[in-house]
């Protein structure tokens, strides 16, 4: 009876403080929820950040990939314009178990739905649909056959020409190269571009978010972490490619020499180890090809670890702090952690001449509610701030999916209550609700 006492009075707690915030906020997003099956929950696995993409739209359909109670893995979709989900049951199945063994999913130009999952330094598992805009996946196969043994984070991207990059690490926590392919539509094949972009020298590894932007310049920011410890997480780094990905420059335009290591890589962001800088996080260009990192971190002089924008204004980096939290934490130790905030997702909204930052996460401190927050980028200190979460999602991280936001300005956001233990565990949780949250 106490314990659950206990837990209503945090619940209440947590309520009150989620509606202090929503009254002292100006809401103005149109939301809704469409449900689509239930989800494994006992970890966040179905809700980690660095999932490119949960959620992926082609032409006529949105598909949204997820493990069931049963560690298969589900795919769903749906028709524009409707709430109708077809459900199915594809033959794979992965280690749950595991957070760090995500699913990804992207489509290329012809509508092809391309599958990574289940991985955690171990073999390549990819697929691709056997129709375009089709859930029935063919056979697992390789894409290139080198460097496809100890792959982690396995992440999809759209290229202009309706091609895909595919980036992995290659390695281990605290010992990692990234490695880069590019999927030639016309051929229908993967080729490689670079075994190893950014080289941890067997000493340490990058943590990476990359983002496409409409010229098709591939932009990459990371942060070194040099043991498989999250407290060793330091400096965060940036370089880009304008010609696909076989040559890379930093913000100056100067070239790298490749692989690009810890004593060539240009800082655009100096954080010390032992500052909470949280890694795989996010990274948005906006159309005058200008990037912005969303991240968080705390330093010495700061009283509570803060989210952070980090962004190129003519040339000149900058580091703006996008909140005002009370509620601190010590970041620390080695693989999944069970955190207070998520990792936050970023969007740039352009309109009219004005552009708009768009924050989107999680915070225990207001019961673990998904917020949505904005500033004009003229304005990178003044946020508005609001709930946009039907009911709190304990540790879900943001995902969305791109292709719908660059096409439309729709935003639809995966959207899961998931637990999360300390390190590779899980706690007991029924199987949730996997939804899509339209945001308007």
């Amino acid at each position: 009876m106490e314990n659950n006492r206990t837990h209503f009075l945090r619940y209440m707690f947590g309520l009150s403080l989620a509606l202090c915030f929503s009254s002292s906020v100006s809401g103005q997003a149109n939301v809704s929820f469409s449900e689509v099956g239930l989800g494994w929950s006992k970890n966040s696995i179905n809700a980690t950040i660095f999932r490119r993409n949960s959620v992926v739209s082609t032409r006529n359909y949105q598909f949204v990939a997820y493990y069931d109670s049963s560690a298969t893995v589900v795919i769903a979709r749906r028709k524009h314009g409707t709430d109708q989900w077809e459900i199915h049951r594809t033959q794979y199945r992965g280690n749950v178990n595991d957070a760090h063994n995500d699913i990804s999913i992207m489509a290329d130009g012809d509508g092809y739905l391309h599958l990574s999952w289940d991985h955690h330094n171990n073999l390549l598992h990819y697929s691709r649909s056997l129709d375009p805009e089709d859930f029935e996946m063919g056979p697992m196969e390789s894409m290139i056959g080198t460097e496809e043994n100890a792959v982690s984070y396995p992440e999809f991207y759209r290229l202009p020409d309706g091609g895909l990059l595919f980036a992995y690490r290659d390695g281990g926590s605290g010992n990692g190269n990234m490695v880069l392919n590019r999927y030639d539509l016309k051929n229908r094949r993967w080729v490689r571009l670079q075994n190893n972009l950014i080289d941890g020298e067997g000493l340490r590894n990058a943590y990476w978010q990359l983002c496409v932007d409409v010229r098709g310049t591939i932009h990459v920011s990371w942060v070194w972490r040099e043991t498989p410890d999250v407290h060793s997480n330091h400096d965060l780094c940036y370089a880009r490619s304008e010609d696909g990905g076989f040559t890379w420059e930093n913000s100056r335009g100067v070239l790298y020499k490749l692989p690009i290591k810890a004593e060539s890589a240009e800082i655009i962001c100096p954080i010390p180890q032992g500052s909470n800088l949280i890694n795989q996080t996010s990274m948005v260009v906006d159309s005058a090809g200008n990037p912005y990192i969303a991240t968080y971190y705390k330093l010495a002089e700061d009283s509570c670890t803060q989210f952070r924008v980090i962004f190129c204004e003519r040339g000149n980096w900058r580091s703006v702090v996008a909140t005002h939290r009370t509620l601190d934490f010590e970041l620390g130790g080695v693989g999944s952690r069970n955190i207070p905030v998520s990792r936050p997702q970023l969007l740039i909204r352009e309109s009219k001449g004005e552009k708009t930052m768009v924050l989107i996460y999680r915070d225990e401190e207001v019961g673990n509610q998904v917020i949505l927050s904005a500033a004009n980028v003229c304005y990178p200190e003044q946020w508005r701030s609001e709930m946009i979460s039907p009911y709190p999602v304990d540790r879900w991280e943001p995902s969305y999916d791109t292709e719908r936001w660059r096409r439309d300005q729709q935003l639809d956001i995966y959207f899961q209550k998931v637990g999360q233990g300390q390190g590779e565990t899980t706690v007991e949780m029924e199987p949730q609700m996997v939804g899509i949250l339209e945001v308007r």
